[in-house]
Order: C-alpha cells, then structure tokens, then sequence
C-alpha cells in the first residue's frame, strides 16, 4: 500500500510539473509584451521543473543522485532568473522606447 501512494505521489507531482510547463508555454504564445512573456516562462516553468523534482526524488537509487536532481533544479533556477533579468533590463534600457510603449506594441 505505501508503494503505490508513493506511485501515484509521483505521477500527480510529474503530471502537474508538466500542466505547468504547458502553462509557460502557452503563456509564451499568448501575451503580447516581452515582461509578461518572460514573467510566464519563469515562475511558472519553475514551478513545473519543481514538481516535477519532487515527483522523481523517490524513485532515485542513491542520496547523490537526489543531490544531482536538487542541484540541477537549483541551477536552472539560478539561470533562469539571471536571464529574465537581463532581459527585462534590456527592455527597459532600449533607446527610444519607453515600458509603457513596449506593453501597447504588437509583437
């Protein structure tokens, strides 16, 4: 019985980890400004890779590999926020064009 409540722990974690990153993606595709793009595929695909950690810690063989996954999930997170940084850093430094006229364009 506690096998199979680990089991199906593991696919609820894996299969909202995935409706998350579905959600980033689909965010991605929807919003029109470059901010609320890179707002979605950060906090939401994080959120994603997230479950999706958890849902396969108890299926790892060894305390290192559960290492290596929270590693890999801290580093992600790490380059994820380093790069919408930049990003939302670039938009608001172009020459010319102010936030407000980045949130009324078309893209």
């Amino acid at each position: 019985m506690p096998d199979l409540l680990i089991k199906g722990w593991q696919w609820i974690c894996l299969a909202v980890g995935g409706g998350f990153f579905a959600i980033g993606t689909l965010g991605l595709f929807r919003f029109s400004d470059t901010l609320s793009r890179v707002h979605a595929l950060t906090k939401v695909d994080n959120l994603g890779l997230g479950f999706i950690v958890v849902g396969l810690l108890p299926a790892v063989e060894s305390v290192a590999g559960g290492v290596k996954l929270m590693l890999v999930w801290g580093a992600a997170l790490a380059a994820s926020a380093t790069s919408a940084h930049l990003v939302a850093r670039t938009v608001q430094r172009r020459p010319g064009m102010t936030l407000n006229e980045e949130y009324q364009r078309d893209d």
